[in-house]
């Protein structure tokens, strides 16, 4: 295999990658800020430019001490969220003082052909040191032949101290683009950093 070159032979003065140089396959489209908001809604960026979204949840802290952080899809560029869903979701949990530790399927965080808003991560601190940050995909979101599955894992510091790890996943039971995507608290406000990504093919 023969070997490949920058445009000038010269690291330090390289003015373009050679093509089999891997560059990140995630294209940041947009990045919206909470501050005591009752709610972040995308209402653009979610069209057919890619097949997977990626959203990344930094320092996501509630106003109301043990709310949940919630989500709900558009077919109508966010004039309702209201997509029939249906989900399942588990944890893995860890006392701070390490008297409790477990892992378990929770039934009351799962929807099942539902339009409410889906659980991402529940019972969250609004203490200074309780927070919760983590991923979340959606898959062709623009597709009008299936439906629109989405996975996404959490940490969290529960308001009662638990360090816990939450895994959802489920699918927006519509053949509709979902063209808009909402973000709040099962109560109150919140505060923290909502980043879209598109996934770029590799």
């Amino acid at each position: 295999m023969p070997l490949k070159f920058a445009n000038n032979q010269s690291l330090t003065n390289t003015t373009a990658l050679p093509s089999a140089v891997p560059t990140d396959n995630l294209i940041l489209i947009s990045t919206q800020t909470a501050s005591n908001s009752a709610n972040i809604s995308f209402t653009s960026g979610l069209n057919g430019t890619y097949d997977v979204y990626e959203f990344k949840f930094i320092d996501i802290h509630p106003r109301t001490d043990g709310a949940s952080f919630t989500f709900n899809l558009s077919t109508d560029n966010g004039s309702n969220y209201n997509v029939t869903k249906t989900s399942t979701f588990f944890q893995a949990y860890h006392l701070e003082n390490d008297s409790s530790a477990g892992i378990g399927y929770e039934t009351a965080q799962d929807l099942a052909q539902s339009t409410a808003f889906q659980n991402i991560s529940g019972d969250i601190g609004n203490d200074a040191d309780q927070s919760t940050n983590g991923t979340m995909s959606l898959f062709n979101p623009s597709s009008t032949t299936y439906v629109k599955h989405f996975i996404a894992t959490m940490n969290n510091t529960q308001y009662v101290d638990y360090q816990t790890n939450y895994f959802m996943a489920g699918y927006g039971n519509t053949t509709s683009a979902c063209n808009a995507i909402q973000f709040k608290m099962s109560s109150g406000n919140f505060d923290g950093t909502i980043k879209l990504y598109g996934v770029k093919k590799s």
